[in-house]
């Protein structure tokens, strides 16, 4: 063989082997890509559900709040609670849990 057959062969391998780095360096990426974004990101805060709000909201009524949820569920667009836009869910229990109880 003569010298730039050696070089051209030489060349080749070494463009081959770049080519099997990259595609390894692609493959662990995507392999742990995935794992790394799911460890890193906080725990999702569980969605409040229907229920729930009702459950807070009918004790707050019971010891006497009946006129101030009624009003609160009024603030945000709502007669009822079945009427709510869940979006709003967490905010108007957070409202509701300030009322004190009457004694």
């Amino acid at each position: 063989m003569s010298k730039m057959g050696d070089i051209a062969a030489t060349i080749e391998e070494l463009r081959n082997a770049a080519a099997a780095i990259n595609d390894a360096a692609n493959w662990l990426a995507e392999a742990f890509s995935s794992t790394d974004a799911t460890a890193k990101a906080p725990a999702a805060e569980p969605a409040l559900k229907l229920e729930d709000v009702r459950a807070v909201l009918a004790e707050k009524s019971r010891v006497g709040h009946t006129a101030e949820i009624r009003s609160l569920l009024q603030k945000y667009g709502a007669d009822r609670l079945s009427q709510l836009d869940p979006s709003y869910y967490k905010s108007l229990l957070a409202e509701a849990e300030v009322l004190k109880d009457a004694t």
